[in-house]
């Protein structure tokens, strides 16, 4: 089951050609420009209740990192953080955007901050929500698969699934139920999807955010950071040292959420958004 049959997705309708490979992608509303950008392992998806919300106010823009959901998978793919902050700036260009406001979760996060400071991309404001920047991160989850890729990429379909869940369950406070579950799973399974996981994982190099760590001062746009309190996956001290690095930067810990406040607290995530776009005016 794909995850635009799932009720209340988000539509992904285009596809932009990024070097050969095909990136899906969908907007919503009118008005000033707002991009959310996901982050790992999950998809745009990870927007759904909160995109429309937006776009009431905003014309919002969305998509697949490579790799990821919708968007193309395939053997020997480069889908490191290495290329996502390229992929962005492309789309950026692609949309005729100059100056959008983002949101950007784990990942995402890492993505939006590696454009801005390598690739000249420029944002109105910034909201990191439970971002990868700060070093240490990666569990040893991803450490092991890191070092054993092709021997979990070829483990039974039933052996994956399992692991798949318990995983996705370690990044929220609350229990995903069964239907949410299968929204996140969807696109890492059968023999594509099973590969295209380890491959995401394996993949996963903290080098791309050392790269860019000492220069999170020479950012200029409002940026503000909400973080679980019960994160499981990235501690809220990371928070608390990535908002000393940013100038300006006011950090927000969310009390019963845990990673993926999308699921656990996306109220938080619209409040902080109406309010902090205001601000940014």
């Amino acid at each position: 089951m794909t995850q635009s049959a799932f009720s209340g997705a988000l539509p992904l309708p285009h596809s932009f050609d990024f070097e050969g490979q095909s990136v899906r992608y969908g907007v919503i509303g009118a008005g000033e420009p707002l991009v959310f950008v996901h982050g790992t392992p999950f998809s745009s998806q990870v927007w759904r209740r909160i995109a429309p919300i937006a776009a009431r106010v905003r014309q919002v823009f969305y998509f697949d990192l490579l790799g990821y959901g919708a968007s193309e998978q395939r053997a020997g793919q480069d889908v490191s953080l290495g290329v996502q902050n390229r992929l962005l700036a492309a789309l950026l260009k692609h949309w005729q955007l100059d100056t959008p406001d983002v949101v950007a979760h784990d990942f995402g996060g890492a993505t939006s901050l590696r454009a801005a400071l390598l690739n000249g991309c420029e944002y109105r404001s910034l909201l990191l929500v439970d971002p990868v920047a700060v070093a240490p991160w990666g569990s040893p989850f991803v450490r092991h698969v890191r070092a054993h890729e092709a021997a979990f990429a070829g483990v039974p379909a039933y052996i994956h699934a399992a692991m798949l869940d318990a995983y996705l369950q370690g990044a929220v406070h609350r229990k995903l139920d069964a239907e949410t579950l299968r929204i996140h799973a969807a696109p890492w399974t059968g023999e594509t999807g099973q590969a295209a996981f380890y491959r995401q994982t394996a993949q996963m190099d903290q080098r791309y955010t050392d790269e860019i760590e000492p220069r999170y001062g020479d950012l200029r746009c409002p940026v503000s950071i909400l973080w679980g309190e019960e994160d499981q996956w990235i501690p809220v001290e990371r928070g608390e040292a990535l908002s000393k690095m940013i100038p300006g930067a006011r950090l927000t810990r969310v009390q019963g959420s845990g990673h993926l406040m999308q699921e656990d607290a996306p109220e938080a995530i619209v409040g902080e958004l109406l309010g902090f776009l205001q601000q940014a005016r």
